[in-house]
């Protein structure tokens, strides 16, 4: 597949990957070449990536524990330590081998080891692939609030390997297709249509689906990259989803949702406040949650869980001036920024989400 060029650096796939990587490892003058894993990349993938990097290129592996419980400033305490033993210095170059904590926090102790050393990132499950690799976003999270530490700093280039989602089990696969999801309803019609159709796609298909959905955030990216206007887009469905993975996140009788687990279900809230707000149709609504509830198993709410989700919006990122900012749907394709919501109206949200 031809790449994809950003402003300032180039996304690859399959076969090119490799070629660039090659390409680059043996050309520039690297003092050191790290790849940062975790536990599972380090079983699952490492071995593949590695068979395909020639073997005269000297490599250091450093591995973290999985999870987004370790996507906090201790591990990067711990990854600078370890940069600094193992002789890092600004001509170092990190590679950043895994999901979106990988690439999260690799590319943010990149950034900010000796004022900053390239990195590379090649995702390896499907949701740092259409999203957290792409973008240029770095950073970890503060106790249970979601990535409010971080810096904005595009990597090297992204490469991506679609054979790395062989070792994804069924839910890390769901959970990056509620990005792809959210990328036709705030952009692409047309892409959305598509995506409802799943049964009927095999591998080439999702492929080509894959690309599609990173050049919609590379669209979007490119035009606007320190988030003042339309990259605003990109925050449908996480106002409210951020806020319910930080706290199924820091419950102790909760089960942890995956990242698209949670922006499944902002997503449903959000497209139902656009609906109330009478930006889209009841029909959109209805297709809307029909498609994602049909994917995306439902998520029980009692009434002190919802309190707690909605005191946690005050600690949202994309806050200004002490408000709620959501971005929410136009029409099926088309986002609407800075929106503010009544509490009122979100209590409704939530009702009609628990509904059979």
């Amino acid at each position: 597949m031809t790449p994809i060029q950003s402003d300032n650096y180039t996304i690859y796939f399959n076969d090119a990957s490799f070629m660039y990587l090659e390409n680059l490892l043996k050309t520039e003058t690297y003092s050191k070449i790290f790849v940062l894993v975790d536990e599972n990349t380090n079983e699952h993938c490492l071995p593949y990536f590695l068979a395909n990097l020639p073997t005269e290129i000297e490599i250091e592996i450093i591995e973290i524990e999985p999870g987004e419980e370790n996507k906090n400033i201790y591990t990067c305490i711990d990854l600078w330590h370890t940069l600094i033993e193992l002789d890092a210095d600004r001509k170092s170059i990190m590679i950043n081998l895994g999901g979106g904590v990988i690439t999260d926090i690799g590319g943010f102790v990149a950034s900010t080891y000796k004022r900053g050393i390239d990195f590379i990132n090649v995702p390896t499950t499907l949701l740092a692939m259409v999203d957290a690799s792409v973008g240029g976003k770095t950073g970890v999270d503060l106790g249970s609030l979601k990535n409010q530490i971080g810096v904005i700093n595009e990597p090297k280039s992204v490469v991506v390997i679609s054979k790395f989602l062989e070792t994804l089990p069924t839910n890390q696969m769901r959970s990056g297709l509620a990005e792809m999801l959210k990328h036709g309803l705030i952009y692409d019609k047309t892409y959305w249509d598509k995506l409802k159709h799943l049964n009927n796609l095999n591998t080439d298909d999702l492929d080509i689906l894959i690309k599609q959905s990173i050049e919609i955030k590379n669209e979007i990216v490119s035009q606007d990259l320190k988030e003042n206007g339309i990259r605003k887009a990109l925050n449908f469905g996480h106002t409210l989803g951020h806020a319910i993975e930080s706290y199924f996140l820091e419950s102790e009788d909760k089960k942890q949702l995956l990242h698209g687990e949670a922006i499944a279900i902002g997503m449903i809230l959000e497209s139902y406040l656009s609906y109330k707000l009478e930006l889209i149709s009841k029909d959109s609504y209805a297709e809307i949650k029909y498609i994602i509830t049909d994917i995306f198993e439902k998520i029980s709410f009692n009434d002190s869980d919802i309190q707690k989700i909605l005191d946690l919006l005050i600690f949202d990122k994309k806050n200004e001036f002490g408000n709620i900012q959501f971005t929410l749907l136009n029409k099926i394709g088309e986002s609407k920024i800075n929106q503010k919501v009544d509490k009122s109206l979100i209590l409704l949200a939530f009702e009609d989400y628990l509904k059979n």
